[in-house]
């Protein structure tokens, strides 16, 4: 009986010393999980994360201003004839481009069809969007409202926020100090000094488009681009045909004044061809004018 109590005993010992020495599983699991986490968090540490931004389908940034505004191209159609608008480039002095742009943008959308399937629209609205902002109180999408309406108040919003005339910044003809009607405007350091001119050299340079119309104001008019070699046979036709549709008046160049280093005149010299479209005024868009040129330069390149 006395052995018997013993081997009870001994039998009793040895389990609940298993117990307490053998460890439990999901401790196990749990412990090397978190080791799993650290060794994960070590591994991770000082490795760049992803900084592109994510953009809806149909747009693009392709590039920063000086303040950090994303500057947005807009797809429209998926032809491999790329057809480009630019608006804004003098930001909230000329903000009635930058609101051409964007009634663009929303007929486009809703006319789907106006658009030959050989073509792609691309459409920049706001090229300066520290300028605009700076006048309007946004770098995108706003209301005429919100525009002062005298003409003297929007004058800073002509400039980016490094006080530079942009269409004074690209390789034609560039200088340091460039004129603006009687006054003395900066061309900038040197010539692409800019993030917002940088930009549309970068993306000019890399999508290398058929032809390029940028809106400006005030003249009422159309005007070829060249640099020191002609006005190119197709930018004639672009002018003829953008000023014929829309009833502005063609004109070989713009000569009111020494102009350097302008975009159009750049994109002659990189033999693209190219326009300046120049609205009536400060504050209309003109639309039903610029919406015959607009169809009427798409027609032109439909196959």
């Amino acid at each position: 009986m006395k052995n018997f109590i013993i081997l009870i005993f001994v039998v009793i010992a040895g389990a609940l010393g298993a117990y307490f020495l053998i460890p439990d599983s999901s401790t196990n699991i749990d412990l090397n999980n978190d080791q799993e986490n650290t060794l994960g968090t070590i591994k991770n540490q000082g490795k760049e994360q992803p900084s592109e931004e994510q953009t809806p389908e149909g747009e693009s940034i392709i590039g920063k201003s000086v303040e950090g505004q994303n500057i947005t191209a807009y797809h429209y159609g998926e032809g491999e004839t790329e057809i480009l608008f630019i608006g804004g480039i003098h930001g909230g002095y000329e903000w009635n481009t930058a609101l051409l742009a964007y009634e663009t943008m929303d007929y486009l959308e809703a006319n789907p069809d106006v658009i030959p399937e050989n073509i792609k629209v691309t459409i920049i609205p706001v090229l300066n969007p520290d300028g605009l902002n700076k006048i309007v109180g946004s770098s995108s999408r706003f209301e005429s409202s919100d525009a002062p309406t005298v003409l003297a108040d929007t004058i800073e919003g002509r400039f980016n926020a490094n006080e530079v005339d942009l269409n004074r910044n690209f390789d034609c003809d560039w200088k340091s100090t460039g004129t603006w009607q009687n006054k003395t405007v900066s061309g900038g350091s040197e010539v692409f000094s800019e993030p917002e001119s940088q930009a549309i050299k970068n993306y000019v340079e890399t999508q290398n488009p058929e032809a390029v119309v940028v809106w400006y104001s005030a003249a009422g008019g159309v005007y070829s681009s060249s640099c020191h070699n002609g006005i190119s046979k197709e930018t004639s036709t672009l002018t003829n045909i953008y000023a014929n549709a829309s009833g502005y008046k063609g004109y070989a160049e713009f000569d009111s004044y020494e102009i350097t280093g302008d975009m159009v005149n750049w994109l002659a010299k990189k033999n693209i061809p190219a326009i300046s479209v120049l609205l009536t005024n400060h504050s209309n868009t003109e639309w039903n004018k610029n919406k015959a040129g607009i169809e009427a330069l798409l027609n032109h390149y439909a196959k």
